[in-house]
């Protein structure tokens, strides 16, 4: 459970923000337990890597001219990383 913690300077009977914090460092280890159990034990995050590579590869293959322009400016604006050695594979 989270802890509340009022300043010693406010009182209850004050109108206006009260300061507190929240510890929700319990929280997030359970969160993060929940998704662990969630991904299971045959998780490779390696392979996952490696196919989301992939799919960006094959994303940006094939691109029309007019795809090839905007492509490029979007890498010169720095939006879109620059991928497979400079152009967008054919």
């Amino acid at each position: 459970m989270a802890s509340v913690s009022p300043t010693p300077d406010t009182h209850p009977d004050e109108s206006g923000p009260v300061d507190f914090a929240l510890d929700l460092t319990s929280h997030e280890a359970l969160r993060r337990v929940h998704v662990l159990e969630a991904i299971g034990p045959d998780w490779d995050p390696i392979a996952v890597l490696s196919g989301e590579e992939a799919a960006y590869d094959l994303l940006y293959s094939g691109l029309d001219a007019e795809q090839q322009r905007l492509y490029e400016e979007l890498v010169a604006a720095g939006v879109l990383p620059r991928r497979g050695g400079g152009l967008a594979a054919a």
